[in-house]
């Protein structure tokens, strides 16, 4: 027989009385506290909340992609998912102007308390991080410390809530980038899946035609700057390296030249099928892969202005002194914001797509959906 239980109250389910008994940091009472600790305070728990539903969403897309066969429904999910990961970090930096509501001094009465702790000790941050496959050799040290890890440990380098989270989350593989790669290595390229014994020399041809068509694109390019400009013949010959750097740069990304020689097919061709699925997007059997691209660089570039306004806040509230933590404080901030890029490949796409009517042209068109010509 099943205990009867009265009905349920918004204030249980919520655990409303819980919830606010929390605001009071290492004081007995909030009472004992200013209106600004209080709403400094409020707000980390807030962002902390936030980031546990970031983290959800982020679990259920991995979980999708990391299948040998993702059905377009999946698809519609982990898209829907990844773009609430975007709006709630767009929230999250929408909290820094409460916080820059806040004088310097009034900060300064309490910010002693604080140290040494840091938002560098946000356990789920880093859980964010690590499952958004950061490369572990792109992390900037805090400060003293040798690993990030280091700053979770608890009193004379004990064991800590914090440090098992984030230990539990380096042991959860795959990381969304490297399940998302991993499907999109599988997109067919000109009618060719890497199963195919001849896929390397399709995709290697593709990958050359682009490339002709691209410096015929910037040909064309050049001679309409020469002939609008009047440039000196220092400028001309700056312009046309310019353009011959970024070639370059397009035949060494796709032909994947920067990763080990055992890495390097699989490289190039997810690196291929990337911007083969950005330059046909409109084709009916590309459209999702291409919406869940545009999902994953909305989320990434939500979490780069994230970082983007806590430094920005940072710096309006105390400038640039040290952080409580021991960081370069702001200098700090500005260099995860710049240096933190997960997704590399699909932005590196973005710099070389072209014009449609420069696309090679494409082979199979009945493949993808289309009725033949």
């Amino acid at each position: 027989m099943t205990e009867r239980r009265g009905p349920t109250t918004y204030w249980d389910y919520i655990r409303v009385e819980e919830l606010l008994a929390l605001q009071a940091g290492i004081a007995p009472s909030e009472a004992e506290l200013s209106d600004d600790e209080v709403r400094f305070i409020v707000i980390h728990q807030i962002d902390e909340l936030w980031m546990k539903l970031v983290l959800r969403e982020m679990v259920t897309a991995r979980d999708v992609f990391r299948a040998d066969f993702v059905s377009e429904p999946r698809l519609h999910a982990a898209c829907a998912g990844l773009r609430r990961v975007a709006m709630l970090f767009e929230m999250m930096a929408d909290h820094f102007r409460l916080m820059e509501t806040m004088r310097t001094r009034a900060y300064l009465e309490f910010r002693d308390k604080l140290s040494p702790a840091s938002g560098f000790q946000s356990a789920q941050l880093r859980e964010i991080e690590i499952l958004f496959g950061l490369d572990e050799a792109q992390r900037i040290p805090l400060g003293h410390e040798g690993s990030y890890l280091r700053a979770l440990h608890g009193e004379g380098g004990s064991d800590s809530p914090a440090l098992r989270r984030v230990t539990r989350r380096r042991a959860d593989l795959p990381s969304l980038k490297d399940a998302v790669y991993r499907w999109l290595h599988r997109a067919p390229i000109q009618g060719s899946t890497p199963d195919r014994p001849d896929d390397a020399q399709v995709v290697r041809r593709w990958i050359e035609d682009f490339l002709a068509q691209q410096q015929k694109g910037q040909e064309q390019r050049v001679a309409d700057v020469l002939q609008h400009q009047a440039l000196t013949e220092a400028d001309v010959g700056r312009l046309r390296a310019r353009y011959a750097q970024e070639l370059a740069l397009s035949r060494a990304q796709l032909l994947g030249d920067d990763a080990p020689p055992a890495e390097r097919a699989a490289t190039s061709r997810l690196r291929a099928a990337i911007l083969f699925i950005e330059s046909h997007r409109d084709l009916p059997l590309l459209a999702w892969p291409a919406e869940v691209i545009d999902a994953l660089i909305a989320a990434e570039q939500s979490m780069i202005v994230f970082r983007q306004r806590h430094a920005r806040m940072v710096e309006r509230v105390i400038g640039r002194r040290v952080g409580t933590g021991g960081s370069d404080g702001v200098d700090y901030l500005d260099r995860t914001a710049l240096s933190y890029r997960v997704f590399k490949e699909i932005w590196a796409a973005r710099t070389m797509l072209m014009r449609s009517d420069l696309d090679p042209q494409l082979v199979g068109a009945e493949y993808y959906g289309l009725r033949a010509e």
